[in-house]
């Protein structure tokens, strides 16, 4: 990336209960050590009554207002895909956008999302057994995470949703990519049985967030040899992990990949590479502080 800053950045975070979201000020911290003047605005679509139907406008405004992007999350990813002007390659494989940069003529759509996930995995499961692995849910990020798991390796996978046509799409999409053999759909009744037999399971689904509570794997389904990978970052300590943690399994918490994709997205807006270690170590203090 270029070390070269612009001085004055204006981005957003756009999606449904967002307003406790610590991007902002993630972003912002980041900005402050390269000395650019970055803001960073959250458009809540559950406060402001929007739907998938405003993009469109919320698009053209934002280009309007002079905003250089901003990042997508639930449950807009997939959505935005058929407003936007263009895709990364990645993007365009994965079928979800969690970034979007505006340049003089275009907006392209970024997945930053299997970024952060493949580097956070690596960091913390390594060696991790990935023969058959269970991933619960098939929106915008589990489409990215699906995606990168295969990519690192896993044998199969099993994707399991509360809408079978999502699952069944990702399935299918992933099947023509990665071969029909390596990738299965469940039904949650059959969660139980999918994970008795895997090596890991992965929460892509908001279940564990503040305004999401609980857990969506049963703590008598937890053992001691299948690692727990949960997105969800907010809070950091989840009743998934907090339950694989006391059936003694390994865990991966949400707040890696949380950081890493904001450390691809903040090279994304500014064109300045970021310092993934300063971004971690704000992320702990926000979250610690409720910020």
């Amino acid at each position: 990336m270029t070390t070269t800053a612009p001085t004055r950045i204006l981005i957003g975070l756009v999606g449904a209960g967002i307003r406790e979201s610590h991007s902002p000020l993630l972003h912002q911290h980041e900005a402050d050590r390269h000395g650019i003047r970055l803001l960073y605005t959250t458009i809540d679509s559950h406060a402001l009554g929007l739907t998938a139907a405003d993009l469109p406008d919320l698009l053209r405004w934002a280009r309007t207002l002079g905003y250089r992007g901003f990042n997508v999350t639930h449950p807009f990813k997939q959505e935005i895909i058929r407003h936007l002007d263009g895709l990364s390659a990645e993007a365009h494989t994965l079928g979800a956008v969690n970034t979007v940069v505006f340049d003089d003529t275009a907006t392209t759509g970024h997945n930053t999302d299997a970024y952060g996930f493949r580097t956070s995995f690596a960091e913390y499961f390594p060696t991790a057994r990935r023969e058959h692995v269970v991933q619960l849910g098939a929106g915008g990020a589990g489409c990215a995470v699906a995606h990168a798991m295969l990519t690192l390796g896993a044998r199969h996978l099993s994707i399991v949703d509360l809408d079978a046509d999502r699952a069944a799409r990702l399935a299918h999409t992933l099947a023509g990519q990665f071969g029909p053999g390596r990738v299965s759909i469940g039904a949650p009744p059959e969660l139980p049985a999918l994970l008795a037999g895997a090596d890991g399971v992965i929460n892509a689904t908001p279940v564990g967030m503040s305004h999401h509570p609980g857990s969506p794997v049963a703590p008598t389904d937890l053992r001691p040899d299948l690692w727990v990978a949960d997105l969800v970052y907010r809070p950091a300590d989840t009743a998934l992990l907090r339950a694989a943690r006391a059936a003694g399994a390994a865990t991966l918490p949400g707040v890696p990949m949380s950081v890493y994709q904001a450390v691809a997205a903040f090279e994304l807006f500014t064109g300045v590479s970021a310092d993934p270690g300063a971004m971690l170590a704000d992320s702990a203090e926000l979250l610690r502080d409720g910020g």
